[in-house]
């Protein structure tokens, strides 16, 4: 008798420290932080510039200017747009709010003779849907490491455009071209989990849902390539961490 309440005794404790095991697994907190300038704010330039003629496909794509988004800074905070922070790979536990939908397309497009957004985000399974707002063609190059490489002609004012499927995460950000009009450039950073952002146009940003413990982010910018390689965050449980602003020095 006494054998056989030991035993589930042992049963019933096993059964606690299990379940406790999973709440602690399932705990999820955040991370924001700002990615600024270390050192003198450079002065905005043009690619393009309004009404020049001699510009391909003058009627459109120098109907505005153009700015040159290679390296964009607040003037004020020094902040850095178009900075990414991720995780290289998958951490062991994701959270199931977060997973892709994997029928979901992110949308790419051309208007302006610019690609929209400049960095796009997307997950292995996804596909980008990329089509064209300008009234001339355009065409969308790519040469990604891991997928398959592709380049296409988007035809004027196309909604529905092309479709690219990307089944596999990249290890770094993957440069997008036009080869029509050569000073369009984009990037897309594909990854197998939702661990990623772009720094808004004040250098933040926020990253969601992450498993409790300590992570190495990647810090990116496509001037100066890796900012930071191992950028190392504690993750509170149900709480928001927040990160210590990420200097970079670019010229």
């Amino acid at each position: 008798m006494n054998t056989w309440k030991t035993w589930g005794l042992l049963t019933l404790v096993a059964a606690s420290v299990a379940a406790a095991g999973n709440t602690a697994e399932a705990q999820w907190g955040s991370i924001k932080g700002r990615v600024i300038l270390n050192g003198p704010v450079p002065e905005a330039k043009l690619i393009v510039k309004e009404g020049d003629n001699a510009v391909k496909d003058a009627a459109v794509c120098a109907a505005q200017n153009i700015p040159n988004e290679e390296l964009v800074v607040d003037p004020e905070t020094k902040g850095i747009a178009n900075v990414v922070v991720y995780l290289p790979k998958a951490p062991s536990k994701v959270n199931p709010d977060l997973k892709p939908d994997p029928v979901m397309t992110v949308l790419y497009d051309q208007k302006g003779c610019r690609f929209l957004p400049h960095i796009a985000m997307v997950q292995a399974g996804q596909k980008v849907q990329v089509i064209n707002s300008d009234g001339v063609a355009h065409n969308t190059r790519g040469s990604p490491v891991r997928n398959q490489g592709f380049n296409v002609i988007i035809a004027p004012n196309d909604e529905k455009g092309i479709e690219i499927p990307l089944k596999i995460a990249e290890s770094v950000p993957m440069q997008i071209g036009c080869d029509i009009h050569p000073w369009m450039r984009g990037w897309w950073v594909v990854t197998d989990h939702p661990y990623a952002a772009v720094t808004a146009a004040d250098g933040t940003f926020e990253i969601k849902g992450l498993p409790a413990g300590e992570h190495e982010f990647r810090v990116w910018q496509e001037k100066v390539g890796y900012v930071e390689r191992k950028l190392k965050v504690v993750v509170k449980a149900d709480a928001e961490t927040t990160v210590p602003d990420i200097k970079a020095v670019i010229k």
